[in-house]
């Protein structure tokens, strides 16, 4: 589906560049003091341009705009969407294109955040600032992707997956200017704005995935997705600290968000829109026709009175009635979903941040325990490996519930060292190493299944949700570090543990499997389990 106004698409995205750009001229006037703008008065042309970006933004979001009128029409009777003829297909020319533009938009949304460890510290140097108060940045940015995941979710499931990617990308860009901002407090806002963009961006981009792909190929492409993307977004935020900030300080990692936002923008043209969106919108023919581009056939063909049926409830499950989300099959997954993305924020933004000073006090050398979890964390890459041979051959919901599990019993283990029953160098090892393997796991699965459970018409705001309870999970997590819970490393480690096992008892219970099911029969699954 193209843009409904063009025009102010374009008009917009200008404006909002050249609002960027006007903020270079007090950025240049930096290279005299080795890049350093705090205290300096903003001038009129960065006024400007603070201006011009939400303008910009306002206007190309209305070009992206499709005619609401149109997208509430109701399929006739009997008229299924055929989606079984693409999705039966092998995986083909523009499957990959597809596969290659959300890969560079996963790393460009995984590279935003990732810099914020490479900013801080040339960050608190220059505004002269401890590294408490600088983890605030932090705090915020989760803040953003908690709230952005949410909001994003709403919109692709209001306006189309294609459009909330680019809009993220425009807010990416427009963020860039957090790179020229004279005081802290300016930072703290833009990390927040940059934050919800990339909360934004993560969930959509699965979401568009597992209504594109053939179900015999769509399970371990979404984990591998998620994997490869991520991988890919940590080490361009390193390359990028090691080549830009020695000659441009930490604010040209802030820059790039300009550029690299403006990648995606630029490779729009090979990002389509969902189908199952547009049926459920009611436009089957927009929808047809991007089936045919992906399966060299044109769907025209009735459906059976079982596909018909899911078309319908598809077509009249509008986003306002979310609601409904909260209740039956959905809610009791959800659920387990949103429990086990609350307990990996707790473990990665809290447990695992507090690790290399827990390591010591259970007995390990200081630069043993950054050896130990370097190690632990290389381990953790062909882990995802396992993850996406285990998704694809063996069990989408057991493959879940068994890394909740591992987790689960890694936690349990920390615990009975703290305790002193089993206080050795191995032991701490292998527990280290389990929690990272097994955590890393967990989310690598835990979003790609969310975008494969939910009906179309709601399935951006169901995979936002799970998102953003993982982002919560970090927030709680940063803020009961603060509070010192992870001092006590037993007490912390069965608590998390014991919320894991919870999660994973009722993805046991209520879970279904994804595995070479189509979408739609997904749906009837839950349907009849809800029945």
């Amino acid at each position: 589906m193209s843009f409904h106004h063009p025009l102010a698409f374009w008009a917009g995205g200008t404006l909002l560049v050249a609002g960027v750009l006007s903020h270079l001229p007090m950025f240049l006037m930096g290279r005299h003091t080795g890049w350093q703008m705090v205290g300096m008065p903003m001038d009129g042309w960065m006024l400007t341009g603070m201006a011009l970006i939400p303008l910009g933004l306002g206007l190309a979001f209305h070009g992206l705009m499709p005619r609401l009128g149109r997208m509430r029409h109701l399929l006739p009777a009997g008229e299924a969407v055929q989606f079984h003829l693409a999705d039966s297909v092998g995986l083909n020319r523009e499957h990959w294109k597809v596969v290659a533009v959300l890969v560079v938009a996963l790393t460009v949304d995984v590279m935003k955040p990732a810099t914020t460890g490479f900013v801080i510290p040339g960050l608190t140097a220059e505004y002269n600032i401890s590294t408490r108060s600088a983890g605030w940045l932090a705090l915020v940015a989760l803040m953003g992707t908690t709230v952005g995941s949410l909001v994003w979710g709403r919109l692709a499931d209001a306006y189309g997956r294609r459009a909330a990617i680019l809009l993220s990308a425009l807010m990416f860009m427009g963020t860039a200017i957090c790179g020229a901002m004279p005081a802290f407090g300016w930072n703290l806002a833009m990390c927040f704005l940059m934050g919800a963009s990339a909360g934004g961006l993560l969930p959509i981009t699965f979401t568009l995935m597992a209504e594109i792909i053939p179900t015999a190929h769509r399970g371990w492409l979404l984990v591998a997705l998620g994997g490869i993307g991520t991988s890919a977004g940590y080490l361009a935020a390193a390359a990028a600290a090691t080549w830009l900030e020695p000659m441009f300080s930490w604010r040209a990692l802030w820059l790039l968000g300009l550029p690299t936002g403006a990648l995606i923008i630029l490779l729009n043209r090979f990002i389509p829109e969902s189908p199952r969106f547009l049926s459920a919108a009611g436009l089957p023919q927009q929808a047809r026709a991007v089936l045919a581009q992906f399966s060299g056939a044109v769907p025209v063909a009735k459906g059976d009175a079982a596909e018909v049926t899911i078309a319908a409830v598809e077509a009249t499950c509008h986003p306002a009635e979310a609601g409904t989300l909260l209740r039956g099959a959905h809610a009791r997954i959800g659920a387990g979903l949103a429990m086990c993305g609350i307990g990996w924020g707790l473990v990665t933004f809290g447990f695992v941040l507090w690790l290399p000073v827990n390591l010591v006090r259970l007995g390990v050398d200081a630069d043993a325990a950054s050896a130990l979890l370097a190690q632990s964390a290389l381990l953790a890459l062909p882990g995802i490996g396992l993850v996406v041979w285990l998704y694809h051959r063996w069990s989408t919901i057991r493959s879940l519930v068994a890394f909740i599990a591992l987790t689960a019993l890694a936690l349990a283990a920390f615990a009975v060292i703290d305790l002193g029953g089993l206080r050795s160098v191995t032991a701490t090892t292998l527990a280290t190493a389990a929690l990272l393997v097994s955590s890393g796991g967990v989310i690598a699965m835990l979003i790609p299944y969310a975008a494969e459970i939910y009906p179309a018409a709601v399935r951006g705001t169901g995979a936002g949700m799970i998102a953003a309870s993982s982002k919560f999970g970090g927030i709680l997590g940063a803020g009961l570090g603060v509070l010192g819970l992870f001092e006590h490393v037993a007490l912390s480690a069965l608590a998390i543990a014991l919320a894991m096992a919870v999660s994973g008892l009722v993805l046991a219970r209520h879970g279904v499997e994804t595995r070479g099911r189509r979408l739609e029969e997904i749906q009837r699954a839950l349907a009849v389990a809800a029945a």
